[in-house]
C-alpha cells in the first residue's frame, strides 16, 4: 500500500516539477493544472486518513527524489542547508573549521584538516572522528551535523572524538576560510611554470592568470596546467580560462537547449595573457564538466596538448532555480558543445538498461569532428587526450578499497605507527604494500564482484528448478576469492599510488603532495618531455 501511494506521489509531483523546468507548460496547461489537483487532494487525504502518523515533510521528500532519479543525477532539489553549501562552493569563501569532512552512516570523519587554519592549529588529523559538538551528539542528531562547526567568524566551539580508540576534546575558534580554485603553483625545471587548477570557483579565472603571470615573472616559458580530479563548476570561469591563451572574441562552447533562451554562444571577452606560449593540459577520468571545456575547447582550437586519460564525460549545463522558503532546484537546462561542434556527454541518462543505470554511448556510435587544425576528435565520452599515460578507469578492486575507505584507514595505521622526518625520503616499499594487504586481512575487507552477483542468482534459479549445482558453485566461489586477492597484486601499482598520495597528506598536508608528484607523478614527466621537445609538440598540434 506504502509503495503504491508513493508511486502516485511521485507521479504528481513530476507535474509540478514541469513548471519550474520548462517554460512550454502553457500548452499542455489544463494537463498540469489536473495533475497538480489529483496531487494535492491525494496528499491531503493521505496525511488525514491514513492508519499510522504519517510525516509530510518526508513524504514529499521520497516523493521529490523519487522523481528526481528518472533524470540525470545533476538535477537535484536542495533545502536551505544545500543552498548555503552550493554558495560557498561557488564563493569559495566560509566561516567554520577548516576542515574536509566525511559523513557516513550517521558518523562524522576529519578527512583533511587545512594547513593552517582551526582544525590543524587545535591538533584534528585525519582520520579522527567527531562524536560530539558542543552538547550535541552527532549520533542523535538526525541532520548533517557538520553544519554545527560552521558559525560566526572568533565563535568558539567545543569538538569531542575519538582517535585511535581513545576520546578527547578540544576547543575551536571558528574562521574565515578561503578555498582557494589555484591552491599550487610552481616554477620546475627552471622554465616550465605548473598551476594546479582544483576549482572552477569565483576565484578561477583571476588565480590562474595571477599564478601563470608570478611564474612567467620567474622565467616560465612553458606552462603545464593540471585538471586532474577537478569536478568543475562555473561555465562562465571556464570560460575565462581558455580567453587567457586564446584571442579576445574566441569561441568556446556553445548551449543547445528545447527553451530557446538557454541556447548560447560563449565568446572570449577579454585581452589574453599570452597566446604563443606552450601549453600541457592535464586530466584524467573525475576532470568533468568545466574542466572538459577548458580542455575540450583547448584541443579544439589546437592551442594545447592535452595529456593523461580520458576525462569524465559531463556535457550538461545545470542552472539554479529558487523556490519557496529558501530551497532550490538545481536543473539541466542544455548541453553544451566545445568549438568543433562536439558533445562529449558520456552517459544516456534517457536510455537505461535493465537495472536502471543509464547506458554508456557505445564508441562505434562516436562521431568525428575537425579542430581548427584538422585534427580528428570525437564526441560521446569525454575529452580524449592527445597524449595518453593512463587509463581513466580504476579497476573493480581499487574503486572497492577507496568506497569502503580501506585506503584512507590504513593511511591513518601508518600515520601513527610510523615517523617520516622529510618528503625526499619518503618511500613506500613493497614491505609497506605486504603490511597494506596484512591490514585488509586484519579488518575483514571483502567486496563482491559482478561475477559473484550472477553466481547467486545462478544458484537461486537452480534451486527453484530443482538442480543440484552448489558444489560447483561453491567451487567457483572459491576460485572467484582467490583471483580477487591476485587483484592486490595485478593492480599493485595504481593502488600503491593511492596510498601514497593519501599517506603523504598525512605528513605534508597537500603542498607536499604536490611537490611529491612533481618528482615522481608519470603524467607530468610526460607533459615535461613534450613541452620540451618543440618539434613534438608542434606535430601532435598539426
Amino acid at each position: 500500500m506504502k509503495k503504491i501511494f508513493r508511486k502516485r506521489i511521485i507521479v504528481s509531483v513530476l507535474a509540478i516539477g514541469i513548471l519550474f523546468t520548462t517554460t512550454s507548460y502553457r500548452n499542455d496547461f489544463f494537463e498540469i493544472a489536473k495533475q497538480i489537483e489529483i496531487f494535492t487532494t491525494l496528499f491531503k487525504e493521505l496525511n488525514m486518513n491514513y492508519v499510522d502518523e504519517t510525516n509530510p515533510a518526508e513524504l514529499m521528500d521520497t516523493a521529490i527524489k523519487g522523481m528526481l532519479n528518472d533524470l540525470d543525477p545533476y538535477t537535484r532539489f536542495h533545502n536551505e542547508q544545500d543552498v548555503e553549501a552550493y554558495k560557498i562552493n561557488n564563493s569559495g569563501e566560509y566561516t567554520g573549521i577548516g576542515a574536509a569532512i566525511r559523513r557516513k552512516d550517521g558518523r562524522l570523519f576529519i578527512t583533511e584538516p587545512y594547513k593552517d587554519y582551526p582544525a590543524d592549529k587545535a591538533g584534528l588529523k585525519a582520520g579522527d572522528e567527531i562524536i560530539k559538538i558542543g552538547d550535541v551528539l552527532v549520533s542523535d542528531f538526525k541532520e548533517d551535523a557538520g553544519t554545527l562547526l560552521k558559525g560566526a567568524p572568533n565563535s568558539k566551539v567545543d569538538v569531542t572524538y575519538l582517535r585511535q580508540g581513545k576520546q578527547y576534546k578540544t576547543t575551536l575558534t571558528r574562521a574565515g576560510i578561503d578555498v582557494d580554485a589555484v591552491p599550487f603553483y610552481e616554477l620546475i625545471d627552471g622554465e616550465i611554470g605548473y598551476v594546479v587548477l582544483q576549482k572552477f570557483n569565483r576565484k578561477a579565472s583571476a588565480q590562474t592568470k595571477e599564478a601563470i603571470v608570478k611564474l612567467k615573472e620567474q622565467g616560465a616559458k612553458k606552462i603545464i596546467l593540471d585538471l586532474r580530479g577537478n569536478p568543475g563548476g562555473l561555465l562562465t570561469e571556464a570560460v575565462n580560462i581558455v580567453g587567457l591563451f586564446v584571442p579576445k572574441n574566441t569561441l568556446v562552447v556553445t548551449t543547445k537547449s528545447k527553451v530557446k533562451k538557454f541556447n548560447k554562444t560563449y565568446y572570449t571577452k577579454n585581452d589574453p595573457l599570452d597566446t604563443q606560449i606552450p601549453l600541457a593540459v592535464l586530466i584524467n577520468g573525475r576532470s568533468a564538466s568545466a574542466s572538459e571545456i577548458v580542455s575540450g575547447g583547448l584541443q579544439d582550437l589546437d592551442r594545447a596538448v592535452v595529456v593523461g586519460s580520458r576525462s569524465f564525460g559531463k556535457g550538461l549545463v545545470q542552472r539554479p532555480k529558487q523556490l519557496t522558503y529558501g530551497t532550490q532546484l538545481k536543473v539541466t537546462i542544455s548541453r553544451y558543445y566545445t568549438p568543433s561542434g562536439r558533445c562529449i556527454q558520456a552517459l544516456d541518462y534517457w536510455n537505461r538498461d535493465k537495472d536502471g543505470k543509464a547506458v554508456k554511448v557505445d564508441e562505434k556510435n562516436y562521431k568525428e569532428f575537425k579542430t581548427k587544425s584538422g585534427r580528428s576528435v570525437f564526441d560521446g565520452g569525454g575529452v580524449d587526450p592527445d597524449i595518453k599515460v593512463a587509463n581513466a578507469k580504476y579497476s573493480n578492486i581499487t574503486k572497492a578499497l577507496l568506497s569502503e575507505q580501506a585506503i584512507f584507514n590504513y593511511a591513518t595505521e601508518f600515520y601513527y605507527k610510523n615517523e617520516v622526518e622529510n618528503l625526499e625520503g619518503f618511500t613506500f616499499t613493497n614491505t609497506h604494500y605486504s603490511d597494506f594487504k596484512s591490514f585488509l586481512k586484519r579488518t575483514d575487507f571483502t567486496y563482491e564482484t559482478n561475477t559473484e552477483k550472477l553466481l547467486k542468482k545462478a544458484l537461486e534459479a537452480s534451486e527453484k528448478d530443482e538442480l543440484k549445482i552448489s558444489s560447483d558453485y561453491n567451487t567457483l566461489l572459491a576460485n572467484l576469492n582467490k583471483e580477487k586477492i591476485a587483484a592486490l597484486d595485478t593492480y599493485q601499482n595504481e593502488i600503491k599510488e593511492l596510498l601514497e598520495d593519501e599517506i603523504i597528506k598525512r605528513y605534508f598536508y597537500k603542498d607536499g603532495l604536490y611537490n611529491y608528484h612533481l618528482l615522481n607523478n608519470m603524467t607530468i614527466k610526460e607533459a615535461k618531455a613534450i613541452l620540451n621537445n618543440p618539434s613534438l609538440y608542434e606535430k601532435t598540434l598539426k
